[in-house]
């Protein structure tokens, strides 16, 4: 007969001291359908995170799937006012019911439960953690193809809370070409990795600029390493979004909507492919 490992996931005895591994994952509501969900995630912030969430639901809502948006940055909550989404989310003793943009996609943030979109959200991390998790359990998110979670930047308190209470089909790494980007993004991956959750590639936001005048594109921040970077952790290049200041505007003026550009075709053609509904 072979010892115990004190490992429960790899021992075959069937000791008293014995232990499942525990589900962590929330339970949705009674009344919510959600078939894949992908948290786009970054090493750090500013690098466009909302921005790339905001064009991939827009992609796929384009392409006839139902996406929805839930806000995890609570204390950067930048979703509604890609949208231009100014209604404050309502409920009853059923759930949450988010709001839904222009187009049909559902979101919801904190921004939507503020008096003011202004007002600042002063909480510690379990009580932003609990919000997390009361946006995946508490609203009714109604027939959802593709939910794409907004994070926040690092790998603190809220990444480990929806990587722990949400089931993630997958993820995606928003970069941008600097060259401490390799270690910021290795954080990531490694995170991913630790609680087994696919990594579907990386974006490259910031990669270029292209004049409009000359065509000729302009490395505004450096050469992009973006390829290396994905052969040396074992995944892929999604896309790579220029400096575009028509895109950037349209975020600005809550009218993401309505943004012209193929840049995330591919990441859309690959999550249909590898995530179907």
């Amino acid at each position: 007969m072979s010892e115990c490992t004190h490992d429960c996931s790899t021992c075959s005895q069937s000791c008293s001291s014995r232990t499942e591994p525990q589900d962590l994952h929330e339970k949705l509501n009674d009344l919510s359908s959600v078939k894949k969900v992908i948290a786009v995630v970054s090493g750090k912030g500013g690098v466009g995170k909302s921005l790339v969430t905001s064009a991939m639901a827009v992609e796929l809502n384009r392409r006839g799937h139902k996406t929805a948006i839930l806000d995890a940055d609570i204390t950067g909550p930048s979703i509604p006012k890609a949208f231009g989404v100014k209604t404050r989310a309502k409920g009853s003793e059923l759930g949450i019911l988010p709001e839904t943009t222009k187009t049909g996609i559902d979101i919801m943030s904190v921004n939507l439960l503020l008096e003011h979109d202004t007002d600042p959200v002063v909480w510690r991390g379990p009580v932003i953690a609990g919000t997390v998790k009361q946006f995946w359990s508490d609203v009714i998110w109604k027939d959802v193809d593709y939910m794409f979670v907004d994070m926040p930047p690092g790998t603190g308190d809220v990444p480990l809370t929806v990587f722990q209470s949400i089931p993630l089909d997958g993820i995606i790494v928003v970069t941008s070409p600097q060259e401490l980007v390799s270690m910021i993004v290795g954080k990531a991956v490694k995170m991913a990795e630790l609680m087994n959750v696919p990594i579907l590639g990386l974006v490259e936001n910031m990669s270029y600029f292209k004049c409009p005048d000359c065509g000729r594109e302009h490395k505004i921040f450096g050469e992009s390493h973006i390829e290396d970077i994905a052969r040396e952790y074992g995944t892929r290049v999604l896309a790579k979004v220029p400096l575009d200041d028509s895109l950037a505007k349209s975020v600005d003026t809550g009218t993401v909507e309505l943004f012209v550009g193929d840049w995330f075709n591919s990441a859309a053609d690959i999550i249909e492919d590898e995530l179907k509904v």
